[in-house]
């Protein structure tokens, strides 16, 4: 079989899958919004329950949330009454970066599953060019996430008027 009629098989053979995932994982936007709330509560801890109020979720998923924030040193719980969660940093410190890092379970962009087929020329070499170009796209996200800050997030979402917010 020709390269030509390979490459003719596998686009008329093409299953539904995507070269990389597109997440439907929320750890990170639901972070941020964690941690913006907290930031906004100056008058004392925050509760997950609270939490998961303005979320709009679970409070056992923002307890899973707070876990990975709190190893990452972000956060801190205070028990017992009048308990709850509090930044263990001024939210200024605490750059998206940061957060991504702590609820990050890997890369942002991965390769398929499978080992693509070494008999194709795109298939032997797309996985080493797939690599070096979502190297430099994921660094490009770090770069802009290490610029931004909690603080800054809060500052947005407060200034942002209330008819943009829905």
């Amino acid at each position: 079989m020709t390269e030509r009629q390979f490459s003719t098989k596998l686009v008329t053979n093409r299953r539904k899958e995507r070269a990389f995932p597109i997440s439907t994982n929320s750890q990170f936007a639901v972070a941020i919004h964690t941690l913006t709330l907290i930031a906004q509560a100056e008058d004392g801890p925050v509760t997950s329950e609270y939490i998961a109020g303005s979320v709009n979720t679970n409070p056992v998923f923002i307890r899973r949330i707070l876990g990975l924030l709190s190893r990452a040193g972000l956060v801190i719980s205070q028990p017992g009454v009048g308990g709850g969660w509090r930044l263990l940093r001024d939210p200024a410190t605490i750059t998206l970066l940061d957060v991504f890092r702590a609820v990050d379970e890997g890369h942002l962009l991965s390769m398929h599953h499978s080992t693509p087929n070494i008999d194709c020329t795109v298939g032997r070499n797309i996985q080493h060019t797939l690599s070096v170009y979502f190297g430099e796209a994921e660094h490009a996200f770090e770069q802009v996430l290490a610029q931004q800050t909690v603080a800054q997030v809060l500052k947005t979402v407060l200034d942002t008027p209330s008819s943009q917010q829905k």
